[in-house]
């Protein structure tokens, strides 16, 4: 797992295209800049969406506040959206 947020935490340090509010959602930003780096990205029940590795569904949400569920991950964007921090689900 920690691999998996390690890997995930470089695409947000340098993600393909900046966040911009006026032309794409949060969450809709995370999974462009996910499939972009060739993540599996998919449907998910109760976050936004999975991302599947080796059979394995981790589930994420994406937020701009602090997360208070640590069932899912998380993908924290801070205000200015310029950066973005990937906290593991706990076990």
């Amino acid at each position: 797992m920690s691999q998996l947020i390690q890997v995930m935490q470089n695409v947000f340090d340098r993600p393909p295209v900046p966040y911009n509010p006026a032309n794409q959602t949060l969450k809709g930003w995370a999974m462009y800049c996910l499939r972009d780096r060739g993540f599996l990205v998919q449907s998910a029940q109760n976050a936004d969406f999975a991302i599947s590795t080796k059979g394995e569904k981790t589930a994420f949400r994406v937020t701009q506040s602090e997360p208070s569920d640590t069932r899912t991950g998380w993908i924290v964007v801070d205000a200015s959206g310029k950066h973005a921090r990937v906290i593991a689900p706990e076990p």
